[in-house]
């Protein structure tokens, strides 16, 4: 049964090369990611790195149009192979020798696809990108397949729709590789699709017992990364100013609204415990794939950031109004992105509902504040936490409020 108790904990299986893979309870009580998905996910850090390095050099040199196309293609293969992940050993991970070898395989054909990220942004060669993928999901195939010979009835054949998704996608894009290289401009979409495609599949002949307080958590915890990441280019952008000999005074405002920025997206996501939402495959599925959105804007943030303290520093060809823009684009989809997928079950009342879209649109009108932009979104974001703070707290004293 796919709801079967999981029979040992991590270290009575880790003791053993292969235990029968069974499914974990949905309600399994104290449930939290295990160290060895805490270090699958810092293996994405260097990928989300390597993706913001390459938007900031693009979009500094004036090639906005080719920096953003690349790093949402890229960042699209990043989160997928995390998303691969994530579900399935919220589901099957029975933590013995042989998950953990596939699971060390799999990180390794991250740091591959990390690796072709430069390539992938500046030449439209996605070969190592690929390569990554293959070395990722030849491991993930054999998890599937294990899960399969573990399961019996539905569950059997949902895992074994797993397995077979991910060979036949994966092998499209192997397939896309030895074509013209004007065929990824078509065929990358309709490729996507599929890849996203199977889950849905395979979850309506049977859902797979993924753990909604696990899964909440692993959210969470990316997000952390991608907004560390932004930390991570805001401080690097300010070292390099300032070994230039750089103007404190232009780059000092530049550098504390950023942080206030990433503060202010951390406070917001967190204001929610999303896994009493996220019960269903109908509301995971608009959840988990709606979060491309919301890590894809939390890590351009800080290569925004960065883009901005270029070009105070005269280190960057765009005018004044591209580099706010390319801090308050970012921060305005963050917060609509936020508001829509994750926190507008949760908000009451008109005033909750419309504080993050007004939010955004403030922001977006402050890019046209000149060397002040930067320093007004902030001032916009912090003035968002501030209001729906007092807001929660308001409805929270009301005698029939939720």
């Amino acid at each position: 049964m796919a709801q079967s108790a999981h029979a040992e904990t991590g270290h009575e299986s880790a003791a053993r090369p292969v235990s029968r893979m069974r499914a974990r309870r949905r309600d399994e009580a104290h449930r939290a990611a295990t160290p060895l998905e805490l270090f699958f996910d810092l293996s994405f850090v260097v990928a989300v790195a390597q993706a913001g390095q390459q938007l900031v050099h693009a979009v500094a040199d004036g090639r906005s149009w080719h920096g953003l196309s690349g790093y949402l293609l890229v960042f699209f293969a990043i989160w997928w192979a995390w998303v691969n992940f994530t579900w399935f050993a919220s589901a099957y991970d029975n933590d013995d020798v042989a998950y953990r070898l596939a699971t060390l395989v799999q990180i390794a054909g991250v740091l591959v696809l990390a690796a072709g990220v430069p390539r992938a942004f500046q030449r439209g060669d996605f070969a190592v990108v690929v390569l990554g993928y293959v070395i990722m999901r030849v491991a993930q195939t054999g998890q599937w397949l294990r899960a399969a010979r573990g399961e019996t009835g539905a569950a059997r054949s949902a895992a074994r729709t797993y397995a077979a998704g991910l060979v036949v996608v994966q092998a499209g894009w192997v397939l896309l590789l030895l074509a013209p290289e004007n065929a990824w401009l078509w065929g990358f979409g309709p490729l996507g699709i599929a890849d996203m495609t199977v889950p849905a599949v395979a979850e309506r002949i049977h859902p797979t017992s993924w753990h909604p307080h696990h899964i909440g958590e692993r959210y969470g915890l990316f997000t952390i990364i991608t907004l560390g990441e932004s930390v991570s280019a805001a401080t690097i952008a300010v070292q390099t100013a300032l070994d230039d000999q750089a103007d404190l005074g232009a780059l000092l405002p530049i550098a504390a609204s950023g942080l206030i920025i990433v503060f202010a997206a951390y406070w917001i996501y967190f204001a929610v415990p999303i896994h009493d939402y996220v019960q269903s495959n109908e509301q995971a599925f608009v959840w988990g794939y709606g979060h491309y959105v919301i890590f894809g804007s939390a890590a351009a943030i800080g290569a925004g950031i960065a883009v901005a303290v270029q070009q105070v520093t005269h280190h960057a060809r765009i005018s004044t109004l591209a580099a706010a823009l390319s801090v308050t684009i970012p921060t305005a989809l963050y917060l609509v992105a936020v508001w829509l997928v994750h926190l507008r079950p949760f908000k009451n009342g008109l005033a909750r509902q419309a504080l993050l879209p007004c939010g955004a649109l403030l922001v977006l009108a402050v890019s046209f504040a000149g060397h002040w932009a930067v320093f007004a979104a902030g001032l916009v974001a912090a003035g968002s936490v501030a209001v729906g703070v007092m807001l929660a707290a308001r409805t929270s004293r009301r005698p029939d409020a939720a």
